[in-house]
């Protein structure tokens, strides 16, 4: 670990070049990409071809059957206003996929420019079934939303190389999240004041998790928290929504009627190049303190190593962590007054949480092979929080907003947030 000292305080930081197997993909990759390749961070199969300025994807392949129109000009966004900002402008990092990084508060606006995107983001996605992806393992990790009775996937291996997924799902405009450097997974309302914001992808960091900016007013926002720290809308923080991750295989098979993330208006996502995980291994660099980009000192809590991944549940305007894979049992705890249910796994590949109520009563689970049992009714339910068979056969648990991270990326955000277990 190397020591870098910022004029306000320290951060923790080692130069990405050394990180072996990792970060040079990453770069290898979005080098690429700013080269003039359509795919961003990668070159490899998919037609090649930028969509029209109109251009938008099948009804029956969009998430609400109405995917917003037009594939957005990165070119046309505003200004961030920075004397509007919540951080200190020298903690926000733009990756210049070159080994190096240059500040916020150094970066003209050229560079800016140049960079916006240079990681595309997913405006028009298109969604099919686990035909359409045949590279796409039982093993593979996806991130589940539901919306409007339909379930929907979202593969990693697309995330790592994607990050943003803008869509509207039932009425209801989200954004689909991922950053790989912390492996922070959440999914977002994009409704602001009334107002539907549009994500994309800046190329800047903050605590070493992406930064995402709005086409509205060009306001950075910071991923994790989902929450904006430069420009007009600094302060601002986007709803959380429900979200569970899972293997591929488990998902499947609780939602085999679901729909899978295929493509967007210009690639399929069916070439090779999305088996491969570049960030494989990449936890195991943190936690030696080797982390891709700047850091403060709330990264560093001890309760767990850094890149542990964590469930984060909220429930109102409280929230609480839990270990994923210290975790053996479903969890049956309360938040905010609320009875909760948080599962996980111990190989920290799924994440889900519910409230514990069903008409009025409080159910105690336990669990039964793959499934789970309630004390209070014997009945049995899936992971998925739907009872299958016995007296309650049929119910739902209501699903909790949840955000799925490394450890430093969490408590970077929540300092001194709960952990469960302590």
């Amino acid at each position: 670990m190397i020591g870098r000292t910022a004029p306000h305080k320290r951060v923790l930081f080692a130069g990405r070049s050394h990180h072996t197997g990792v970060i040079p993909w990453r770069l290898t990759l979005v080098v690429l990409a700013l080269a003039g390749l359509m795919a961003a961070c990668g070159s490899g199969s998919g037609d090649g071809a930028a969509p029209s300025a109109g251009a938008t994807p099948d009804a029956a392949a969009s998430g609400s059957g109405a995917a917003e129109s037009g594939r957005p000009d990165p070119t046309g966004v505003p200004e961030v206003d920075v004397s509007r900002t919540i951080v200190a402008l020298e903690d926000v990092v733009f990756d210049t996929f070159d080994g190096g990084f240059t500040r916020l508060s150094e970066a003209d606006a050229n560079l800016i420019e140049q960079l916006r995107d240079a990681i595309r983001p997913i405006y028009e996605p298109r969604y099919g079934s686990a035909d359409d992806l045949p590279w796409l393992a039982d093993d593979d990790l996806v991130l589940g939303y539901q919306g409007g009775g339909t379930a929907f996937a979202y593969p990693f291996n697309v995330l790592n190389f994607r990050e943003l997924v803008n869509d509207t799902i039932d009425g209801v405009p989200v954004l689909v999240s991922y950053c790989p450097l912390c492996g922070s997974a959440v999914v977002y309302d994009r409704r602001l004041a009334g107002e539907t914001l549009r994500f994309g992808n800046t190329s800047a960091l903050y605590e070493s998790d992406l930064v995402m900016y709005d086409h509205g007013t060009g306001s950075y926002w910071f991923q994790v928290a989902g929450r904006a720290i430069v420009g007009e809308l600094a302060g601002a923080e986007l709803d959380v929504l429900p979200s569970t991750v899972a293997t591929w295989g488990e998902w499947r098979a609780l939602h085999p009627d679901g729909r899978l993330l295929i493509g967007d208006a210009s690639e399929s996502f069916a070439g090779g190049r999305y088996v491969a995980d570049p960030f494989e291994g990449y936890g195991e660099n943190v936690n030696r303190g080797r982390f891709a980009f700047p850091v403060s000192d709330a990264a560093s809590d001890r309760r767990l190593r850094a890149a542990e991944v964590v469930s984060l549940v909220q429930v109102g305007a409280e929230r609480k962590a839990y270990a994923i894979a210290m975790l053996d049992a479903p969890v049956n705890d309360a938040l905010a007054g609320i009875p909760i249910l948080v599962l996980a796994s111990q190989g920290a590949t799924f994440a889900a949480a519910f409230d514990r109520r069903v008409g009025g009563q409080v159910l105690t689970f336990d669990a039964l092979g793959p499934e789970l049992v309630d004390r209070e009714t014997g009945t049995t339910w899936d992971r998925g929080g739907r009872a299958l068979s016995g007296p309650g056969a049929g119910a739902q648990l209501e699903p909790l907003p949840l955000r799925r991270a490394f450890w430093f990326s969490i408590v970077s955000t929540h300092p001194g947030v709960p952990l469960y277990g302590e």
